[in-house]
């Protein structure tokens, strides 16, 4: 099965935007395989424009020339990444990843480009042109590379496209695509979806796929169940106390649609060294505290992990925090995970071990100012004969009457064993 945990691991996008270069995804590759490979962190996405020689920043160049082959195509940009020189493509950095024991993926936008369609290159071993299967009233709002495609006035051609690009991306070793534009974008890419969903299992490879941006609609949960591994549930996630707030209440609605091989997505962790480039000292605006919060509803919600640091600039609490395996083991070992309740000033949430010999109970501080949080675990059914918090490792003595100190903005996460 693909994706039977939440998938864990980096991508470039939020240090590097879309300017990243192959030297910096292979530094960020070796930090991982020596220091997070062993906490379940495995994959090396490469974000948005691997493809466009002059990016720069996380800002977009309308209409810049995009290195692509014969067959519309996109190819890696030689001057970012050598390695692809010959027409190899993203094969030898995906064989160097997998040399550390990792695995490797790309982002990549719905449809094909504009370049393509303009120039009306045949697509590979099909009848079809490019023209005849681009929409060209489809583009993204916020990148105009791409055109979507006429997936039911013309699915025979966009099949063939879609198959093309992913019979290529198998030969290079990749095991993890993220398309993006295309989650939220119900009814008009329902289509589309399937068709790329269907096109990438044929592909010969597993893959992990991904569908962003968010907010995916709720009612279109089974559809996105069936056709993909992960869904952003949000719109791009950075290092704002206001998002993380608001996390809460679309974690408490997709929750119950968490289960092996489909995984709502919260977005990427927004810590350590961020804005890398155009902020070389660029660092999370999250406190410690909000950061514990992010881990702990991320992980007893079961989302995929994907970091977003240059993680060769982590400090030792950024470490920390992502190498917290008592923490971390949540999102592998828990089920029915929910929110338990919800006040003015904080929130529990509840998940069940899947060997039924243990609980865990995330308290939130959502309030201005540190509070001692009480939680009786008899109330909601649970007779405990040990508990400890995972934080900081300590043993709670009264397991009947629970009372965490807690900062602001900061969360408890306590183990019962029943």
């Amino acid at each position: 099965m693909v994706a039977k945990n939440p998938p864990m691991g980096w991508n470039s996008w939020d240090c590097y935007g879309a300017a990243v270069t192959e030297e910096q995804v292979r530094a960020n590759a070796e930090y991982m395989a020596k220091y997070l490979k062993d906490y379940g962190w495995e994959y090396v996405v490469v974000d948005i424009q691997w493809y466009q020689p002059t990016a720069g920043s996380h800002e977009y160049e309308p209409f810049s020339d995009l290195c692509m082959d014969k067959y519309g195509r996109l190819l890696p940009a030689v001057n970012r990444f050598p390695s692809s020189k010959g027409g190899k493509g993203f094969a030898p950095l995906a064989r160097y990843i997998h040399s550390l024991g990792l695995k490797f993926g790309i982002h990549i936008m719905r449809g094909m480009p504009r370049m393509a369609a303009h120039k009306n290159v045949l697509i590979k071993d099909s009848k079809y042109t490019a023209r005849q299967v681009a929409e060209s009233n489809s583009i993204c709002m916020w990148n105009p590379d791409m055109y979507g495609l006429r997936c039911e006035e013309c699915e025979e051609g966009a099949r063939a496209y879609y198959k093309s690009i992913f019979e290529l991306y198998a030969s290079w070793g990749v095991d993890f695509i993220k398309v993006d534009d295309i989650a939220r974008e119900y009814p008009k890419a329902k289509r589309e979806i399937e068709i790329i969903s269907e096109e990438l299992r044929n592909c010969g490879r597993d893959m992990v796929l991904s569908l962003s941006p968010g907010p995916a609609p709720l009612d279109r949960a089974e559809h996105l169940k069936n056709y993909a591994n992960m869904w952003r549930i949000t719109d791009d996630f950075w290092d704002d106390w206001s998002l993380l707030l608001a996390m809460f209440e679309r974690a408490e609605k997709w929750c119950t649609h968490s289960g092996p091989g489909h995984w709502p997505d919260a977005d990427m962790l927004p810590v350590g060294a961020l804005r890398q480039c155009t902020e070389k000292d660029g660092w999370t605006r999250f406190t410690r505290d909000e950061e514990k919060t992010m881990m702990s509803l991320w992980c007893i919600m079961r989302s995929p992990l994907m970091v977003g640091a240059e993680l060769n600039k982590n400090d030792a609490s950024t470490l920390e925090l992502l190498t917290k395996k008592e923490i971390i083991d949540i999102t592998k070992t828990t089920h029915c995970a929910h929110q338990l309740y919800r006040t003015d000033d904080d929130i529990a949430w509840i998940a069940l071990a899947k060997d039924g010999k243990s609980v865990y109970v995330a308290l939130f501080n959502i309030s201005d100012k540190k509070r001692t949080i009480s939680f009786v675990p008899e109330d909601y059914d649970i007779s405990a004969t040990k508990a400890v918090e995972l934080w900081t490792g300590k043993k709670i003595a009264d397991t009947a009457s629970i009372k965490q100190s807690i900062a602001k903005h900061g969360a408890a996460v306590i183990r019962f064993e029943l």
